[in-house]
């Protein structure tokens, strides 16, 4: 048992394994830029990516339906489909029932 210390002991001491040592300590726990807060930039890194995915997604689809909707004679009964059914547009005489 002594001796395994010993032999321990004499690689703790060794000044490069203590430099490093102490270097490894100063930057994982101690330092601004820690160990800690390097894996929480990370997650909201990921987070903000994730939205920036859903954007981009929400963006192609408004894209394609504006498309779909650019004013032409052909494209009038879906422009009115689109004004009924988003914001409940209704003809002069007709009604218009909301059921929440």
């Amino acid at each position: 048992m002594k001796a395994l210390l010993v032999k321990i002991w004499k690689i703790v001491s060794n000044r490069y394994v203590a430099t490093l040592a102490i270097f490894a300590v100063i930057f994982l726990f101690l330092d601004e830029n820690n160990l800690m807060v390097t894996l929480q930039q990370k997650k909201e890194v990921d987070r903000l990516h994730a939205i920036e995915r859903s954007y981009i997604e929400a963006i192609r689809n408004d894209s394609i339906q504006a498309a779909s909707l650019k004013y032409c004679p052909e494209n009038m009964p879906a422009i009115e489909r689109y004004g009924r059914e988003t914001y409940f547009l209704k003809a002069k005489d007709e009604d218009v029932f909301v059921a929440d």
